[in-house]
Parts: C-alpha cells; sequence; structure tokens
C-alpha cells in the first residue's frame, strides 16, 4: 500500500531579498531521505504554495518558473534525484496559482520528476478509504478564485501579495537590518501593522532617537506609580512621604535631578493621553461597533479563529458528500494541526517558512518583540491492519539570531504561547 507524505507552503523564490530559501538544506536533506525508503511505496505530496510566483514583479507567466528555477538549481536538482525513486506531486496555491493555468508547466516540471496537479483539489487511496487534499485558498474570501484555472481571474489576495510582498522583497535590503522581507511569514496579516511598528523602533529608527525614547518607555510605568503614590499621601490616605519627598532624588544627585526630569515629562505626557483617552475610547468603541455591523473583525486572534473555522466547515462538506473519504488535507494558513471529527481527520500541513510569535516586553512601554521560529512539519499517512495510520514529525530548525541585543533583553519568553501540540501517531478506524 502506498505511504503519503505531505508538506506544504514552501513560498520558495520572489524577487531579490525573496530569492533566498532559509530552508534549503533541510529540504534537500528531507527529499533525500525520502528516496532512500526503499521499503516503501512513496508519494510525496506538496499541497500548494510550493513557490512564491506571486512574489515576482518583473515577470508573468511561465517565466515566473524560469526564474525560481534559476534561483534554486540544488533544490531543483533534489527533486530531479529524488523523483526517480519515489512519486512526488504539486498542487497549486494561491501564491504560486498561475501553475493551475498555464498546461506548459506541466512539461515544464516534468524534467525534476514533479507531476503537477492543475485541479483544486485531488483525492488518493488509503485502503479502502480515501484522503482529500487540497491547498484551501478556495475557502479564504480575499484568494478564492470563481473559474480555478482563469489566468485572468486574480483574487484580491494576488494585488496585496504582489504589492506588499513583492515590493517589500525589493526593498528589504535597504534597511538597517534585513527583515521587510519576513513580511510574509507574519499571520494573520492583520498583525502586520504591529509588527512593522515593532521593527521601526527596535531595527530601523536612529540609534540616537531610541536612546533618547528609551528611559522615558522604560520608566512609563513607574511614573504611574510616583503618581499614585503621591496622590495618597497628598489626599492623607497614607503617611509614608516617600513620593513627596524630594530629599530622595537628592541623595542621588545627577542621577536623581535625571531621573526626576524622566518622570516630570512622562507625567506632562500621561495628562496629555487622559485628556484624549476617554473620547477616543469612545470614538474607538462606536468604529468596532460600525466595523461589527459591516462584519469585520478587529481582534487578530478573533480573525485567525474565524478562518480555521471555514476549513472545519469545508471539510464537514467533504465528509458529508463523500463518506469514503478519511481526512481532509489543506494547508495555506501556516497553522499545523490535527483535529479529529468523528471518525475522520482533518490535517493542516503548516508551512516551512519563519513565524513570528509576539511577545511582550518585560517592563515599560515598548512595543512588542516578534520571535522567530520555524516548525518544518509533515504528515505521513499510510494504512496499517485495516486501518489509517497519520505520524507527525518536525525538523528541527533553529533561527539565525535577528533579534536585535535590546530585543533579546526585553523579550519575555514566558507570555510565548508555545506550539499547539501534535500526537506523533493517530489512528482513524
Amino acid at each position: 500500500m502506498r505511504t503519503y507524505y505531505l508538506i506544504s507552503d514552501l513560498h520558495i523564490g520572489g524577487d531579490e531579498a525573496l530569492g533566498v530559501c532559509e530552508f534549503e538544506d533541510e529540504l534537500i536533506g528531507f527529499l533525500e531521505d525520502l528516496a532512500a525508503r526503499k521499503d516503501e511505496d512513496v508519494e510525496l505530496i506538496i499541497v500548494g504554495d510550493a513557490f512564491g510566483l506571486w512574489e515576482f514583479t518583473q515577470v508573468d507567466g511561465p517565466k515566473k518558473l524560469d526564474k525560481v528555477i534559476g534561483q534554486f538549481p540544488r533544490i531543483f536538482d533534489a527533486f530531479r534525484r529524488a523523483g526517480e525513486t519515489i512519486s512526488i506531486t504539486l498542487l497549486a496555491g494561491n501564491h504560486d496559482y498561475e501553475l493551475a493555468c498555464y498546461p506548459k508547466f506541466v512539461g515544464r516540471l516534468a524534467p525534476f520528476n514533479i507531476k503537477l496537479e492543475q485541479s483544486p483539489s485531488i483525492t488518493r487511496p488509503i485502503g479502502k478509504k480515501r484522503l482529500w487534499i487540497e491547498h484551501g485558498s478556495q475557502h479564504d474570501e480575499a484568494n478564492r478564485v470563481p473559474e480555478f484555472g482563469d489566468p485572468y481571474a486574480k483574487p484580491i489576495g494576488y494585488y496585496i501579495t504582489s504589492n506588499v510582498v513583492g515590493t517589500a522583497g525589493e526593498y528589504s535590503e535597504r534597511g538597517r537590518h534585513n527583515w521587510l522581507k519576513d513580511i510574509q511569514s507574519v499571520y494573520p496579516t492583520e498583525d502586520i501593522p504591529y509588527w512593522v511598528l515593532s521593527n521601526y523602533f527596535y531595527k530601523e529608527m536612529s540609534p540616537l532617537l531610541r536612546w533618547i525614547m528609551l528611559p522615558f518607555l522604560l520608566l512609563f510605568g513607574v511614573t504611574l506609580i510616583v503618581v499614585l503614590g503621591a496622590a495618597l499621601e497628598t489626599l492623607r490616605i497614607t503617611d509614608t512621604n516617600v513620593f513627596l519627598n524630594n530629599a530622595l532624588f537628592e541623595r542621588l544627585g545627577y542621577v536623581g535631578t535625571l531621573l526626576q526630569l524622566v518622570l516630570g515629562v512622562n507625567l506632562f505626557v500621561s495628562f496629555q493621553l487622559l485628556i484624549f483617552a476617554i473620547p477616543a475610547w469612545l470614538i474607538f468603541r462606536d468604529a468596532k461597533a460600525t466595523a461589527h455591523r459591516f462584519g469585520l473583525i478587529l481582534d487578530t486572534a478573533q480573525l485567525a479563529g474565524e478562518k480555521e473555522s471555514a476549513y472545519l466547515d469545508a471539510a464537514a462538506q467533504v465528509f458529508k458528500d463523500n463518506p469514503d473519504v478519511a481526512a481532509f488535507v489543506y494547508g495555506h494558513t501556516h497553522a499545523v494541526s490535527l483535529r479529529r471529527a468523528g471518525k475522520h481527520a482533518v490535517l493542516n500541513t503548516g508551512t516551512w517558512i519563519k513565524r513570528f510569535e509576539a511577545a511582550k516586553v518585560r517592563f515599560g512601554l515598548l512595543p512588542r518583540v516578534y520571535v522567530p521560529s520555524y516548525r518544518l512539519s509533515c504528515f505521513r499517512v499510510s494504512g496499517e491492519d485495516k486501518k489509517i495510520v497519520v505520524e507527525y514529525s518536525e525538523i528541527a530548525k533553529t533561527p539565525a539570531q535577528e533579534l536585535t541585543w535590546l530585543q533579546r533583553v526585553m523579550v519575555s519568553r514566558r507570555s510565548l504561547k508555545p506550539p499547539d501540540p501534535i500526537p506523533q501517531r493517530t489512528v482513524i478506524s
């Protein structure tokens, strides 16, 4: 019986700084390992977005794939060598949607032993059951194509990717740090403004300006404590005489004078913020209610949950219409997962590109720190004793040190949410 290995969302290729694959060695090693499994009938299925064709802004159509092949000869040579031993199947995603539009892509990938499927979904037999496999972008309103395979059908996601991600790749190397190219790793995309603000402060802002602002931002919380303590002493609720006593600052000399200056400026800023806080809160509350009436979601966590529920609904419909389907496999959202749905399973194949987790700072009013990580995930699906066995594994990869010293000092790793655990072995009866 054939054994299936499922990965997705490699996003290989793109303009300028995007023309680097940070997991190139791991991918080549993975292909070599599959090719060495002589005791298995192996089919590797890449569940869409293998290539970042939308990230090319200077060429169109079939020429985009030629650019990718030219950028990564080692990867394509590894595909060719592995394909001599195993079967390799590729589905089109949204970032490489053009693969579904031009028949010549089938022939262009054939020399590398890659079989291109140009339909939105495929099935694979596993015993008396089947696997339903699709990229998943057809359930995402921003990336859904009404007529799949139409080269002129470009969803709004295409324009966002080509104009934002593609342009980010072009200009990323102009920064003090080459960080802008990682914009495609921010999920959900609604979190991008906060990610940009964080990188501007920690990596792009003038060091002199950052050093001037740093004591004020770090001591902002202390200022509030001092104000509260001074208020309690003024109202004689407490007789500590600590916050209104300037003798403490005088003993510290120049440091005390500087500390008084920082606290004074922060106090002034706090009062200004307080003046505008109430009307700003009322406006934001009303705007949020208005957005809700139009069906818009502002909370990124809730938005991510809404997106995932769309795929669970799609899987439920597939199971209902196809009683012999045992598992629904998709990618697209970059969030690897395995969920049970009665006697069925829903697999999200995740992504191999960099991921970011927002971490709160230890103290002060500084922007959140986005900590990079990798989760090179793979599902193995096989038949065993008239049952379907789903095995999950990850290829270890540690990201290069990209955080500045200030980010490393300020990051509170306790606030990082651990990745959702996925059982190494799941049996579907």
